[in-house]
């Protein structure tokens, strides 16, 4: 069955984000940052908000927990525009190159805080090249959940056969397969542009 459909994740596929960016500017030593990354802001807490928790409700819900953390934890979503560093650039040039074929549908399937995904719409041109765009802030579930899945699909009309979907997540990888899809675990720009390749004949 032919591909029709290219969906893209962006945060770490076509934007290049990391909260390291900021702790970096916080702490001493990369050792803290990690530390702070691994035990206080995890990447589980994140989580919450790309599932439509309100940032303010986390926040806070982290600072009562962790109070001598206050002024890091409070960082976190107050300095997160920092966050946000530019687009990568080589995965830019490849959506920009299947867009100018018209050859496929251009969607996009993000975990992604509702409430921050407003300031990467207004920096990023290339994210008004997509047909739409499903945020998991607004949908309130995320990857690797099969439900983000089928909204995507039902809302596109999408036929799973048909389409491709690209993540530097394995588990959003799994997701996507295990709906049908087939999937590539986006780890360079290079990679991703031979394994397309070879997908896509």
């Amino acid at each position: 069955m032919a591909i029709r459909t290219i969906i893209f994740d962006l945060g770490g596929v076509l934007i290049d984000w990391n909260p390291r960016y900021v702790f970096r500017q916080i702490f001493e030593t990369e050792e803290e940052v990690e530390k702070f990354l691994a035990e206080i802001c995890t990447m589980e807490w994140n989580h919450l908000h790309d599932e439509g928790q309100p940032l303010a409700v986390g926040t806070e819900n982290l600072v009562a927990q962790h109070p001598e953390w206050e002024s890091e934890i409070r960082a976190y979503y107050g300095r997160w525009e920092e966050m946000l560093g530019g687009p990568i650039h080589e995965s830019v040039e490849l959506l920009a190159h299947l867009r100018t074929s018209g050859q496929y549908r251009l969607l996009a399937l993000t975990n992604w805080s509702a409430e921050t995904f407003p300031v990467a719409l207004n920096r990023y041109e290339f994210l008004q090249w997509f047909e739409g765009i499903v945020v998991s802030g607004d949908e309130k579930v995320a990857k690797p959940e099969a439900e983000i899945f089928q909204r995507l699909m039902d809302r596109y009309e999408v036929k799973p056969e048909e389409a491709v979907f690209i993540d530097d997540s394995p588990k959003n990888v799994e997701g996507a397969q295990a709906v049908g899809m087939k999937a590539i675990h986006f780890r360079s720009p290079m990679q991703l542009r031979e394994e397309l390749a070879e997908l896509l004949g």
